[in-house]
This record gives C-alpha cells, sequence and structure tokens, in this order.
C-alpha cells in the first residue's frame, strides 16, 4: 500500500468515512472539504450525537444551504462549484436554493444553472422571480461576449461571398480582389494591370438575404440547448441581411421571434419539459416559409417524436422538396455525445437533411457553411476529425 500522504490524503478525501481506512487523519482545512462533500454525497446520515459516521443531506434549513453554498466556494474552483451545485439539485432536490432569492445569489451561474431556472419558471415565487433573471442575464452576457460577434462575422463573411460576382456594375467592383486575381495580366508596355476578369459584389439586398428559422425542441433533455439557442436566435436576429424566426416546441408551439432582441426574454419564454411534437413544429415553420429557395431551417431536437412520424418524414420531404434548406442538430451544447433517436436521424439522412450535434463554439462555422450551401455532412466530418 502507498505511503505517499498526498496520495493517501486524497484517496482519504474521495472514499470519505472516518480515517481507519487509509490511516490518515485529516487536518482543519481538510476536515472542511470533507464535510461539504459529506453533505452531498453521502448516503448515510450523520448520527447528530456523533458516531463517526460521515454526515449527509442539506434538506434540514435554508441556513445550512447558505452555509453549504459558500463552503464550496470557499474550497473549490468555480468549475467544481458547478458541477457540485447540479449534483445537489439531482441528488438530493435541493430545489429551494433556487426558489429563495438569497440562496439563489449565492450560487455559481452557469449555462447548467440557467436550464434548471427555466425550468422551473412556472413555479418561481415572484419575490425570486427578479434574482433569476439577474442571475439568466449574467450567464446570457458572458454567451453573448464569447459568442455572438463571432456568429455575425462568420454570416457576413457566407454572405458577402455569397454576394460576390463576375460582372459587377461599376460602383460594386472589389478592386482590390480585382488586381490580384489579375496580376498576371500586368502589361509593360502600359505599365498597368489588364483586369480581364472583374470581380466584385452583388446587390446583397436583393439578391442574398436569406431567412433563417430556429425550431427548437424544449423538451427537459434539451435544457443546454435552448439556452444556447436563445444567445444565437439573438445574434442573427440583430443582422439586417437575414430575417430570423425563433420557434420553441413540445406539444405545442410558441413563436417566441418577436422577443429576439433580448435572448432573456426568449429563455422566459420558453417552458423546459413536456413531451415532443416534432411534426406539429415544423407545420408551423412551414406556414412561416415564404421564399423556399432562401430559407434554412434548423431544427434543433433529440428526435424523439412523440407525434406520428410518417407525417414528420412527410413534412420534412414537403420542405426539402420546396426547396428549403433544412438541416438538424441533435443538440447544441458542450455536454458530449446526445441521446437521441438514430432511426428518425438516418431517416432524415435518406431525405437529404443531416443530423448531427454541434457545439456552441462551432455553430458560427456551421451556419456560414449553410449559408454557403456547402455540404454539411461533410462539414460536419471535418469538424469532428479536428
Amino acid at each position: 500500500m502507498t505511503t505517499d500522504p498526498e496520495r493517501l490524503r486524497r484517496w482519504r478525501l474521495v472514499l470519505g468515512g472516518d480515517s481507519d481506512g487509509t490511516g490518515h487523519a485529516l487536518s482543519e482545512g481538510d476536515a472542511g472539504v470533507d464535510n461539504v462533500l459529506a453533505a452531498l454525497y453521502d448516503e448515510r446520515p450523520k448520527n447528530p450525537r456523533g458516531s463517526g459516521d460521515r454526515s449527509g443531506g442539506l434538506q434540514a434549513s435554508a441556513p445550512r444551504v447558505a452555509r453549504w453554498l459558500g463552503d464550496i466556494r470557499r474550497y473549490f474552483p468555480g468549475s467544481v462549484v458547478q458541477v457540485m451545485q447540479r449534483d445537489a439539485v439531482d441528488r438530493l432536490g435541493i430545489t429551494r436554493m433556487l426558489l429563495e432569492p438569497e440562496l439563489l445569489s449565492a450560487v455559481e451561474p452557469d449555462v447548467h444553472l440557467v436550464g434548471t431556472l427555466l425550468s422551473l419558471n412556472n413555479v418561481l415565487p415572484e419575490e425570486t422571480k427578479e434574482t433569476a433573471r439577474t442571475v439568466v442575464r449574467k450567464v446570457v452576457t458572458e454567451l453573448e461576449e464569447r459568442l455572438a460577434e463571432r456568429t455575425r462575422a462568420a454570416v457576413r463573411g457566407a454572405l458577402d461571398r455569397a454576394a460576390r460576382t463576375q460582372r459587377p456594375r461599376g460602383a460594386d467592383i472589389d478592386w482590390n480582389r480585382t488586381v490580384r486575381r489579375n496580376l498576371k495580366h500586368y502589361s509593360p508596355e502600359l505599365k498597368t494591370v489588364v483586369p480581364e476578369q472583374l470581380f466584385g459584389f452583388g446587390r446583397r439586398e436583393q439578391s442574398v438575404r436569406r431567412d433563417v428559422i430556429l425550431a427548437v425542441d424544449q423538451s427537459g433533455s434539451m435544457a443546454e440547448s435552448v439556452v444556447y439557442s436563445g444567445v444565437f436566435g439573438a445574434a442573427l436576429a440583430s443582422m439586417r441581411a437575414l430575417s430570423t424566426k425563433f420557434v420553441a416546441f413540445d406539444t405545442a408551439v410558441a413563436d417566441l421571434s418577436d422577443h429576439l432582441d433580448d435572448p432573456v426574454d426568449v429563455l422566459f419564454g420558453t417552458q423546459l419539459g413536456g413531451g415532443t411534437d416534432i411534426n406539429r413544429a415544423l407545420a408551423y415553420c412551414q406556414g412561416l416559409v415564404e421564399r423556399p429557395e432562401q430559407t434554412l431551417l434548423v431544427l434543433i431536437s433529440d428526435l424523439y417524436e412523440g407525434g406520428v412520424r410518417d407525417d414528420l418524414l412527410r413534412r420534412v420531404a414537403d420542405l426539402v422538396g420546396s426547396g428549403v434548406q433544412v438541416v438538424t442538430l441533435l443538440a447544441l451544447s458542450d455536454s458530449g455525445a446526445p441521446f437521441y433517436d438514430h432511426e428518425n436521424a438516418a431517416a432524415l439522412s435518406e431525405l437529404g437533411v443531416p443530423a448531427f450535434a454541434c457545439t456552441p463554439d462551432l455553430f458560427p462555422d456551421l451556419m456560414a457553411a449553410a449559408l454557403r450551401r456547402e455540404d454539411l455532412s461533410r462539414w460536419a466530418a471535418s469538424a469532428t476529425a479536428q
């Protein structure tokens, strides 16, 4: 058995219990770490008189939860704190720390916490709702700083490229690109470049304005995807070259397009949980399509259909047949490989609709590739391989 003190210390904290198993006694600081771990991860509650067993449970009182929240922030970095908070909700059902303003304000905010708050939206007390919005806005602001401008830059680049023409009007000539591409036609006699081919930009407002529809599954398993979708929807809606719609659905459909100027309003307009009727959602989206050839429909769903599967597939075939570009994201999250309906994903692929997961960091590049009408299955394979 190892005698390395640091390894023994770590094993003692992992295994819990008293020091008999490792022969390693805890320092005062480590005892504090041990106590906050015990409160969350021990299966047996501690004898209040003291029996040597580790303690367990946080349900006793709001002050105890508040102290525990403070302790984990004291002992662990923010990323670990977020994991422990999620475990507290999942393992111990401590939704009370999200229902009381003083406790919620002590929580380390992250995407998962936002998803949990959205799922509790209808049961949040009035005195907690403003605190909840503050927490959600903090996370949304951080995501916007990280992702929004990247998205706008990628989309602008894709639309500019789509708008380029080799027969530009005089005012639309891209002289820098024209000169570069015609350097081989330099004339020593004339001492200038003879532009045998002109390059420029088309009239974007008339030729490449695109319509984007985000259809977002708000069933409980899609919480993280809903949060990121709201942020990206707002970023896309801020671009004049795009007309963006945001449709959230479970067994009902909510068109939140009018709220896209504020992603926090979009998120609080969703209601996580419930069933899924993808066909019904796509029927609504089909009614939004005015210019099929210029429409990109992004379905964000794990494809577990609660409606009639055959109707769903016919609906998708109709959309594709009309000229709408359809892509399915099985998840828009950082959480790794998603659970999804493999049969429905394969059926959509046969209809020419690629289905794959996408991380938030890759979503701007995905949108650019889609707007350039690249082969998205090939793009996804290449992006995953990197």
